[in-house]
């Protein structure tokens, strides 16, 4: 984890795609679809589907929707021409910024996003121009309020996770994406409720934003996650302390 908090980079995120359940459903029937598309209808012989119907799980997704992306995906109807695309960039402060996009029209897509870069102080780069600085990763980050050090260590690697680390009265779990979907389960059957749950990109070192640069960036990840096709946002920023609490404050 490189010593820094990726929960400081997410939480103002989490609070936004929280209030928009139709589109968290909408996102997740894509990633079915394109597991279903990639390794078959069947959960069972599909270690892929296990992610995206974890999510479904999650977000209470109703059982049509789901079994609606899966016949797409497989080709029971139509509508399954939906492509995984990664797009590359930079933020405001040279902050490098990481988009997982699920989409039907690509030439759509990309024009789309760079105006989201550029009106918000950023820059849609070439490929490879930031990857090397993430290593993509399953995050689950639990409060150290609902479960006690010890025993989310065993439990974590148990299911196959890499580090427990405590930060910001936060657990950050970390695990292989393989793994993530077993992590879950396994938290789930211990009773234990995650604030944020997602496969994502952890930054192997962080720039440390001040106010003014961390409303700027959050601007920028806000926009981006909220286009229809953008499945995941990364970032290697830091926001101090300080700069969190003034952010809380408003």
């Amino acid at each position: 984890m490189a010593g820094h908090s990726h929960w400081a980079g997410i939480k103002h995120k989490k609070a936004l795609i929280d209030s928009k359940r139709g589109k968290i459903w909408s996102k997740i029937s894509k990633a079915i679809l394109v597991a279903a598309r990639l390794g078959g209808g069947d959960p069972d012989t599909n270690a892929r589907m296990r992610v995206p119907l974890a999510d479904a799980r999650a977000a209470r997704m109703p059982k049509d929707n789901i079994e609606r992306a899966i016949k797409k995906g497989t080709g029971e109807l139509e509508g399954g021409n939906v492509e995984e695309v990664l797009y590359e960039g930079y933020g405001p402060n040279g902050v490098a910024v990481m988009c997982e996009i699920m989409t039907d029209n690509r030439n759509r897509t990309a024009p789309e996003l760079r105006k989201l870069f550029e009106i918000n102080g950023g820059k849609l780069g070439s490929t490879g121009c930031v990857a090397y600085l993430f290593e993509r990763k399953g995050l689950v980050v639990v409060s150290s309020d609902n479960v006690a050090e010890e025993q989310l260590m065993e439990l974590a690697l148990e299911a196959g996770a890499d580090d427990v680390e405590l930060q910001d009265d936060k657990f950050q779990v970390t695990c292989e994406p393989d793994s993530y979907a077993d992590l879950l389960e396994t938290l789930e059957q211990a009773g234990i409720e995650p604030a944020v749950k997602e496969i994502t990109r952890i930054p192997n070192s962080t720039v440390d934003l001040d106010i003014v640069a961390g409303r700027k960036v959050l601007k920028l990840l806000e926009a981006l996650d909220d286009h229809d096709d953008v499945q995941n946002v990364s970032a290697n920023f830091n926001l101090p302390d300080d700069v969190m609490a003034e952010l809380a404050d408003g």
